[in-house]
């Protein structure tokens, strides 16, 4: 399989590219690449293509590109995934997992039952590595865009973040004990391309009424994911699966 790059520039209209830093010493000493070698490259703004090595220099690689890739990989509509801090690396497994399904940000948040404390002496290093399982992800899934990776909010913050957005759903577990199955797939239905989502998920305790009463009194639209209760890290990928099968596969 062909070696993919995001690399942290425009495309300027040129086809001849050069690459230093960590991509250089990526294609040229772990890859160990030479001349007339090819690699898929990715803009920041999602331009791809096929480059080949023209020249590897002792501090850049020099390509052209030789082919745009034109295809569309990315879900029609911006989801934003909003987790309420779950314990040990489940996080990173909503990332990674909801990356390669096509969220476009996560934003964790400092819930009532988050049982894990933030220690924001730690956040740059949390952040650096879940932007790389997020980036990974992205080039594993063929991806043109890399998700945008929020350090925890609080839920007041929240709340206000949301208002950004088209729409705002809530999975409130209660809602699927209760029977309650219709709103998603309302919500589901209303949605456009270009629209953009934020669906809120409890931690592992779940959510509290004080918090959902909150949400639904900011907009938020409170949904059952069917009747079964599903684990914090299991609810957002069945709504990204579901938005996909509804906006990608039934179109």
């Amino acid at each position: 399989m062909m070696q993919r790059y995001f690399i942290n520039q425009q495309y300027e209209g040129k086809d001849e590219i050069r690459l230093s830093g960590e991509t250089f010493h990526h294609i040229s000493r772990v890859m160990r690449m030479k001349s007339d070698d090819e690699f898929y490259l990715v803009f920041s703004e999602g331009k791809a293509g096929i480059a080949k090595i023209v020249d590897i220099t002792n501090e850049e690689v020099i390509a052209h590109i030789v082919k745009w890739d034109h295809a569309n990989n990315e879900l029609p509509l911006k989801v934003s995934i909003a987790s309420g801090l779950p314990k040990g690396d489940k996080l990173e497994y909503i990332i990674q997992k909801g990356t390669e399904l096509g969220a476009s940000q996560f934003v964790p948040f400092i819930a009532d039952r988050s049982v894990v404390k933030w220690d924001s002496k730690k956040e740059k290093k949390k952040l650096e590595r879940w932007k790389k399982i997020a980036l990974e992800a992205a080039e594993q899934s063929h991806r043109k865009l890399i998700p945008e990776i929020y350090s925890p909010y609080p839920f007041k913050k929240l709340l206000e973040l949301a208002n950004l957005y088209d729409h705002k759903l809530v999975a409130f577990e209660e809602s699927a004990k209760n029977g309650e199955t219709s709103n998603f797939v309302k919500t589901l239905s209303k949605f456009k391309p270009n629209d953009s989502v934020i669906i809120v998920f409890g931690p592992e305790g779940g959510l509290t009424k004080e918090e959902v009463q909150q949400m639904e009194e900011s907009g938020f639209q409170i949904c059952g994911l069917g009747p079964r209760i599903l684990r914090t890290e299991t609810a957002p990928l069945y709504a990204l699966s579901a938005i996909s099968y509804q906006l990608e596969l039934m179109r």
